[in-house]
């Protein structure tokens, strides 16, 4: 599958994650939960997250496939944001995207050790 197809997928799943955890952990006030999804669901978060991954090399030979059929498609950053960032931002949310289709509990696996990770300060956007 296309790169950028997974990478929507990704982002929209991801985001949905992240906003299901924020609620269960009992943040009700609209501009808290908003403030928090930002941190932990920004372009600079999940290549923070991506880094991380791949330091603990954590992944497959299949996930790390997927996460450079999205990391290499992407060419449009946006204005403040580096082309890096974005790359493995957009890297990010394919192999999130390729998971959900494939291996849901694994890409929610891996979305929890990402939180646990910001949540540690390892990224303190």
């Amino acid at each position: 599958m296309n790169g950028l197809a997974l990478a929507y997928l990704g982002d929209a799943y991801y985001e949905l994650e992240i906003r299901k955890y924020l609620i269960t952990q009992g943040i009700r006030n609209v501009g808290k939960l908003h403030t928090e999804k930002v941190r932990l669901a920004s372009n600079e978060a999940q290549a923070s997250i991506m880094n991380y991954f791949l330091s603990l090399e954590v992944l497959s030979e299949e996930e790390i496939d997927a996460y450079k059929k999205g990391r290499n498609k992407s060419h449009n950053s946006r204005k403040q944001m580096d082309m890096v960032t974005y790359q493995q931002a957009t890297g990010f949310e394919s192999l999130i995207g390729y998971l959900s289709l494939i291996d849901e509990q694994r890409a929610k696996d891996l979305i929890n050790l990402g939180i646990t990770f910001i949540k540690q300060g390892g990224y303190n956007g």
